[in-house]
């Protein structure tokens, strides 16, 4: 069998990875892929995640089985939908269901719609209705533009002037929809499901690290590392979570937004219970690099399962996972020059997954921002914190990492 995953990041040699394993995939096509994954032993393909015709030409002349589509812009823009209507078996959210994660706006009006708990929100168009909707939350207060952001679109504005400075670089070059959110108190984890209508099997919650330096400050990022299981959360917070994922696949369902996909709900787990803060509609990165690892499952079979319309049982290892992102020093900023990335050896690619790495002559080199991402395993998080950064320490070089990854479940 052969599969073919869209996009280029560490999420993606995840999944490819994952893939590979089972004895019934022989290839793992990745478009297009990055310059490490063949060390992993996936092969990359030079066509973009949005030449939906040469994506699906390839897949038709490679016999592909099927296609996994990974990041959230091809998603949105219906990539889904034009394999369908190709004819070919693709797992993913169709265009009008991805718009969960593209619009916050559709996404706040359908949390309403279904009653699931969320934040008090006000959606602006102007700069003026944005400023009275800071001063009628007060501070702290979050500020959402609405659209696809790459993970970074979001700012918790703690001061008057950060408010300000926000908004007026959001409406300096267009006046886009803007949703002004009440800040909510607590800890953040992600719940993650796969889905093909009502059916589906949920994941284990995880926890992002999106500030790009220690003790959650600086620039939001993609994301600098995971932790799974998140062993501060309760089994009842676990189910609460899961419950979630039941009423929002219903309430898809109910809106005939069916199909298959990733349903990914970021939460606030608050004094009151839990608070959905987004909705995306794929794996998150580096979230996918923790929660792959814990499944035992036959991955190909489960994908299969589902997309027959069919409920799989999920097994799991009981093992915990650290996940830590090795960044380009100026990421997210600017991300030249491009810098050495030292070649793994055999024994690291077993748990390195490469992202903006790009293969020269001269050897492996940066290519983005998130270079790749170093995963540890261990009996608790402890364990796995320190199997992380022992198994990064050879491969950092110059690059930039978090040294805190799991801080608050061992603080």
């Amino acid at each position: 069998m052969a599969v073919l995953i869209i996009g280029n990041g560490a999420r993606e040699s995840a999944l490819g990875k994952t893939f590979l394993q089972s004895p019934a995939v022989s290839t793992v096509y990745v478009a297009p892929g990055n310059g490490g994954m063949p060390l992993i032993g996936l092969t990359p393909v030079a066509i973009s995640e949005f030449d939906f015709p040469a994506l699906i030409a390839f897949a038709q002349t490679h016999a592909v089985d099927f296609t996994f589509v990974g990041p959230e812009a091809p998603l949105a823009a219906g990539i889904v939908d034009a394999f369908e209507a190709a004819g070919l078996p693709v797992f993913g959210p169709r265009q009008a269901v991805a718009q969960l994660e593209a619009s916050k706006q559709f996404a706040k009006a359908f949390l309403r719609r279904h009653g699931l708990p969320t934040a008090d929100a006000r959606v602006v168009k102007t700069l003026a209705a944005a400023q009275a909707a800071v001063a009628a939350f007060g501070l702290p207060v979050v500020i959402k533009a609405d659209g696809l952001a790459a993970g970074k679109g979001v700012v918790v504005a703690e001061t008057a002037a950060q408010a300000t400075a926000t908004l007026r670089d959001i409406y300096a070059v267009e006046t886009p929809t803007v949703v002004i959110e009440a800040y909510l108190q607590g800890q953040e984890a992600s719940v993650l499901a796969l889905y093909h209508d009502e059916h589906h099997v949920t994941l284990p919650l995880a926890q992002d690290h999106k500030r790009r330096d220690e003790g959650d400050k600086g620039p939001n990022t993609g994301g600098m590392g995971a932790i799974s299981p998140a062993p501060q959360f309760t089994d009842t917070e676990q189910r609460q979570a899961q419950a979630l994922v039941t009423q929002t696949l219903s309430g898809m369902v109910a809106e005939g937004l069916t199909g298959t996909g990733v349903l990914y709900i970021g939460l606030m787990f608050t004094a009151t219970g839990p608070q959905i803060l987004e909705y995306n509609l794929r794996f998150g990165d580096p979230e996918t690099q923790v929660l792959l690892p814990q499944v035992t499952n036959d991955w190909y079979d489960l994908i299969v399962t589902l997309m027959a319309g069919k409920t799989p049982t999920l097994h799991l290892n009981g093992q915990t996972y650290c996940a830590v992102v090795a960044a380009h020093p100026s990421y997210p900023g600017t991300t030249k020059p491009a810098l050495p990335v030292i070649t793994p050896s055999t024994e690291q690619t077993a748990y390195w997954l490469p992202a903006g790495v790009a293969a020269t002559a001269t050897g492996l080199k940066t290519h983005g921002g998130r270079v790749f991402t170093v995963v540890g395993e261990g009996a608790d998080l402890a364990a796995a914190q320190a199997s992380a950064y022992a198994r990064l320490a050879p491969l950092q070089g110059e690059l930039a990492v978090r040294s805190d990854i799991g801080w608050h479940a061992l603080a």
